[in-house]
């Protein structure tokens, strides 16, 4: 599938997915700015995702969670955002994702979440059984990435700079990118 519309690279999937390894190692192979969900959030409210959830509860932490998504695609392209998990959830999210940019679903397996997303400080979700939680998860959100994913890449098979070559090879084929600063080979 090609995309009309900007050459913005909107990773999205589960935390552990990789969307913050494989955001900043394509970065480094482009040349375009990688900015992360929680950095936004960090920024426009002066605390993590992680610490909004624990003082002011689920919802403000998913509204700095969407309002991060609007700043990510309000950047000039080209452009790496890596999207909060759980926007996805959220429709009017879904809609801001669609039109965007391309969306690049970070798949993996339940397994393979938990354990690469497991014990991380702003990950407090799986705090309890990080197994059974991206199971329950997965099931909910992993329809809904589909709807919107330009492309799938998986993660739990390959090195993230691999993932990263395959990546590139797929955005070059996007119409979007074609007059965007081409992908540095290295």
């Amino acid at each position: 599938m090609t995309v009309d519309g900007p050459c913005r690279v909107l990773l999205v999937g589960m935390m552990g997915s990789g969307k913050s390894t494989i955001g900043r190692l394509l970065a480094d192979a482009t040349g375009w700015p990688y900015v992360d969900n929680d950095e936004f959030v960090l920024r426009a409210h002066g605390a993590t995702p992680r610490t909004l959830l624990a003082e002011r509860g689920e919802a403000a932490m998913r509204g700095a969670e969407s309002e991060a998504l609007a700043s990510g695609i309000a950047l000039p392209p080209p452009a790496i955002i890596g999207v909060a998990a759980g926007v996805i959830l959220d429709a009017d999210d879904r809609e801001t994702l669609r039109g965007g940019g391309i969306v690049v679903w970070l798949r993996a397996s339940a397994d393979d979440l938990a354990v690469r997303a497991a014990g991380a400080e702003h990950r407090p979700w799986l705090d309890a059984d990080p197994g059974a939680w991206m199971t329950a998860a997965l099931l909910e959100r992993e329809p809904l990435y589909a709807s919107l994913a330009d492309h799938v890449v998986e993660t739990d098979t390959a090195a993230p700079e691999e993932t990263v070559a395959r990546l590139a090879e797929l955005l070059l084929a996007e119409t979007a990118c074609a007059t965007a600063p081409r992908i540095i080979r290295r």
